[in-house]
This record gives structure tokens, sequence and C-alpha cells, in this order.
């Protein structure tokens, strides 16, 4: 369908430097790859946009012998890499450079984080910041506590001179189960207060994820329906094409329920069966997704091994630039154990017990090596009563179906039965489609930077709360430990290049079938 887009009364805000406070932007994890690859081009791309505040400074902290002058150049380098359309060359990238500082020091050494907390008063006075500090965890996990401990002891985790704020971005993953999420809610607790606190979850700052709290809010066609009585079944896919790409020691350590259903898929869900919120605050929304994530009904023993399926890819032939390409098995991976039973595919039957959703399955799947890479949501409503059709000669008069598309080709689109031209009563599906950059004249930002700009304004409402977080974990680690306690499937059980595992269509009764993205 052709969507046309009226003039935004918001938009001439979006293009210009926004009300906001000055900031010192600490960076830990600097030399790190989630820098390179995604922080730094975030926060230049801000920058040329007029979006980050005036002043805004960043210092980075980490143990490699760098000055300021190769530092910087270290980043450009990285911008020419991975940001490639970014100008470098110019006025801009001196300007946003010139208030980029170098700090080396050793993540346990305390006297850094008392040379630290110095530079950071010497840069208040300097560039007038009034105190604000934003503490960026781009490490490993395993760095957290000690980050989080040194920050208090040098009094980091208080406002500077200025009497400004100090706040903290901790990527994930948050834990690696439910006793390591809440001890590392613990912690933190014990430095920061919870409203210092913002847990990263780059899926929450993706347009399209935000757009499904706008869609069924703002559009009053799809609530009434949104409820057991007009939905059949959800189908929620987050599949990569990707193999381990040099990431198989961690991934062995993760698998992919830990790397994306804990945090991504369950999130999409949330959104997806969450209650209005009373207003569009933080607390207000991350309240009803807990709400949902206690609704789900948590898994028995008897449950895992009816309502899960897990699965480890094979070798097989993926999609590539000059044609089909062979990819090895995930066992054949560098960093992986040749005997490994990590799982690199799952699916779930999650069944969130609660008046408006009860008897509607949320089917969730996913993998790596898949045929496509897509994440997808797809709404299916109840099929229509078999009295008005039955007697003609249809050609498919098939459910509804509402398909959120997250990534990539963002967008929307709806499956309605249609009259075929001609003498005939034939029905058969046609689709309505809309698409992000085919209605809006302007690209969709990478979801850091929206993330980041929300930390500065002090708007948690895309990060994930403490009990957001455990009861996630609640919810998962039941599950993880009955697949340990359970023998190990017979891996590798699909090909790359596949739609996974034949066993997970067991989890559909035979009047469903997982939808596979075109």
């Amino acid at each position: 369908m052709n969507t046309e887009t009226t003039v935004d009364p918001c938009a001439e805000t979006d293009a210009i430097q926004e009300n906001l406070p000055p900031c010192a932007f600490v960076l830990f994890g600097a030399t790190g790859d989630l820098t390179r690859r995604k922080i730094i081009p975030a926060l230049f791309d801000l920058s040329l946009q007029k979006l980050l505040p005036d002043p805004f400074v960043i210092v980075a902290f980490a143990r490699r012998d760098k000055t300021d002058e190769s530092f910087r150049a270290d980043l450009k380098a990285a911008l020419q890499e991975f940001a490639p359309k970014l100008p470098v060359d110019g006025e801009e990238w001196k300007a946003f450079s010139a208030k980029v500082y170098y700090l080396r020091s050793n993540l346990d050494d305390a006297e850094g984080y008392t040379r630290l907390s110095q530079r950071l008063d010497e840069i208040d006075k300097q560039y007038a910041i009034a105190g604000n500090r934003l503490f960026y965890l781009a490490t490993p996990p395993e760095n957290f506590d000690e980050i989080i401990v040194n920050l208090g002891k040098a009094g980091l985790n208080e406002a500077g001179e200025g009497g400004g704020w100090s706040r903290l971005i901790i990527e994930k993953p948050f834990g690696t189960d439910l006793e390591t999420a809440k001890k590392l809610n613990t912690e933190l607790r014990e430095v920061f207060g919870e409203e210092q606190i913002y847990r990263i979850d780059h899926y929450l700052g993706k347009e399209t994820v935000q757009n499904i709290l706008v869609l069924r809010f703002a559009n009053q066609i799809f609530e009434p329906l949104w409820n057991q009585k007009y939905i059949d079944h959800v189908q929620i896919t987050v599949a990569e094409t990707l193999g381990m790409e040099g990431r198989g020691n961690y991934f062995e350590q993760s698998g992919i329920v830990r790397d994306i259903v804990q945090n991504h898929a369950l999130q999409v869900l949330t959104l997806i069966a969450m209650e209005p919120p009373t207003a569009l605050e933080a607390d207000s929304i991350r309240d009803e997704k807990v709400k949902v994530l206690k609704s789900i009904r948590p898994f028995a023993p008897e449950d895992v091994a009816a309502w899960t399926v897990r699965g480890q890819y094979g070798a097989g032939e993926m999609d590539g630039k000059e044609g089909k390409e062979q990819a090895v098995s995930y066992r054949e991976e560098e960093g992986v154990d040749p005997q490994s039973c990590t799982e690199t595919f799952a699916a779930f039957r999650f069944e969130v017990e609660n008046w408006r959703w009860a008897g509607v399955p949320f089917y969730v799947q996913a993998g790596k090596r898949l045929e496509k890479r897509v994440t997808e949501v797809q709404i299916q409503f109840k099929a229509i009563p078999d009295v008005l059709f039955r007697r003609l000669d249809c050609a498919d008069v098939r459910p509804n179906r509402l398909t959120l598309r997250i990534q990539p080709d963002e967008g929307a689109s709806l499956e309605i039965g249609s009259k075929t031209p001609g003498p005939q009563m034939r029905v058969q599906p046609v689709t309505m489609n809309f698409q992000y950059g085919a209605s809006f004249d302007q690209p969709i930002k990478d979801a850091y930077q929206r993330l980041i700009l929300d930390a500065i304004r002090g708007d948690a409402s895309l990060f994930a709360r403490n009990d957001e977080v455990e009861a996630a974990w609640g919810l998962i680690t039941p599950i993880l430990d009955a697949w340990r306690d359970l023998s190990c499937p017979l891996f590798p059980n699909y090909a790359a290049g596949s739609w996974g595992p034949e066993s997970a269509k067991n989890l559909l009764d035979g009047k469903r079938a997982w939808h596979q993205p075109e």
C-alpha cells in the first residue's frame, strides 16, 4: 500500500541540537571491537547531526599504551573501516576528535580511577561540564565487577564538582543465569542507585522495535483485535546467516539462548504482549513488560522436552557474493569444542497466562547459519468460520497475517483475502506493505545513537530494569538447567543454509507451520 507522510511538527527539532545537558562520556573498553564498530560511529554521526550536547567530551579508559593523538588516529581508522560514509577528513572530525582524551590504566588499578576522577574534575572546569558523567562499560562481562567497585571507591558514582549527575551504561550479557544476574544487580546497587543504571539492549533502540508500541497504541484498528478472541498465535523469528566470525570462544559459553533469546527475543515478546502503559515513561512501560514476563508459564522439567527444540548447524551451502558458498559445521569453527553440545538454534513455545492471551501460543525461534538474515514478528489471526465460502470454488481463503519486519527492509505488511478479477468468485491472499525506506525520506539510524541520547537525557524507557532482567532469567534458567541434565541431541541436526532442525516443526500442531520469511 502507498503510505503518505504528513509534515511532522516535531521534525525541526530532530535536525537541530537538542537542549541536552553537557556531558563527559567515559568509555571503558575503549580499544575494543564494540567501540570501533558501534559506539564511536554512533557518537560521530550524532555529532554530525548536531544532536550531541555542547560541550560533549569523551574520555577513553583502557590499558594499552596510547596517547590522545594516537587514540584519535585509531578512531579515525575505525570510522574509515566500519563507517566509511562518515566524513573524517573535514572540520567536523577535527572538532569532534579534539574533545577525545585517553587515560591509560588497568581496569583493576584503583590509582587509575583516582587519576580519572582528577581528570574529570579538570574537564569540568575546562569545558563547564557541570559534573555530568556518563560511564559506558563496553568491556567483557568479567570486568564489570572490578570497574563498578573501583568507580565507587573513587567516588565517581556521585556527581562531579558541578553538582550534576552520574550514570552507568552496562552492556549485555547481563549475567549468564538467574543467580549471576542477581549477583550483578546486588553489586551494582551497592554502588549505584537503580535510577543511575542503564542496562543496554541494542534491539530496543531499533526504530521498528519502538514502532511496535506506536502501531499498537496509536492505531485504534488494532487494539480491539489484540487478544485471544481474534489472534490464533504469534511467531517471533530472529535468524542470522553468519556463523561464528571469530567468536567461537565466546559462543561456546553462551549459545543462542543466552546470546539472543533471553534478551532480544523476549524484549520483542513483551512489547507485543504488554498492556497499554499509563504513560510513555520509563517505569510505566517497564512495569507492563515485567508483568508479561511474570505471566509466562514457567517450564517444568517435563515441559522442556515438549516445548523446546535445540539445534546445531552442520556443514552446508550459504548464499554468498558469488553464488553458493560452502560453510563449515559449528564444531569445525575456530574456538569450538569438536564435541560441543552448545546450541546454535533454539525454538520455544511460550504461554502467556493472563486474561488477554490465555490459549494463544507465542512461538520463538532463533538461530545461526539459517537461510535468511531476518528478524520478524508474525501475528496470525484466527481463521474465518468455514460457512460462507466453502461451497464456492475459492482458490485460497487464509487467515489474516500481520508481519512486523524489524530487520532488514524494515516495515510491516498485512495479508488479507481479495477477490481475483474475473466472472467467478475466487479469493486469494494479497499483501499491503509499508516500508520505512519508501515512506520516510530519511535513513534509519543505528540503534546505539538513540540509546546513548536517551541515557544523556535520563530517559530509561528503552533500557532494562533489574526486575525485568531477573524475570527473564527466571524463565530461561530452568530451561538451561533441564537441557544440561538431558542427553545432548544428535548434533549437528540441521544444515547451514536451512531453516533449522526438522524437529522444530513439532512445536506447532498440524494446523500451524513456521513462517519462512522471504
